[in-house]
């Protein structure tokens, strides 16, 4: 909750993006608590991050390597409309955070 609001805020900033123009989130699903603290201090929507929580029940955490997983989510059916812009995060331990801007 204190160390990624600030820094994802300020990578999008540097592209002229805010949170409000992600249409997709490809989350690195670290458990349920932090699927909750990303959309609690991210603002999301509650079914934003619905590709992580399938991810989650499906494999469960394989660290940040997870989030390649939750990407192939959206590399089939659940494909974004073309143009859209997606944001790619994973989390590592002693909180570090990787950012990937999208467009789909």
């Amino acid at each position: 909750r204190e160390h990624l609001g600030r820094p994802l805020r300020a990578f999008l900033a540097d592209h002229g993006l805010t949170t409000d123009d992600i249409g997709t989130w490809v989350c690195h699903p670290g458990g349920p608590k932090v699927l909750a603290a990303v959309t609690d201090v991210l603002g999301l929507a509650d079914d934003a991050l619905d590709s992580a929580r399938r991810s989650l029940a499906a494999v469960g955490n394989m660290s940040s390597a997870s989030v390649l997983h939750v990407l192939q989510s959206h590399c089939g059916s659940q494909r974004p409309e073309p143009g859209t812009w997606g944001l790619l995060m994973a989390m590592g331990p002693g909180f570090c955070s990787e950012f990937v801007l999208l467009r789909w």
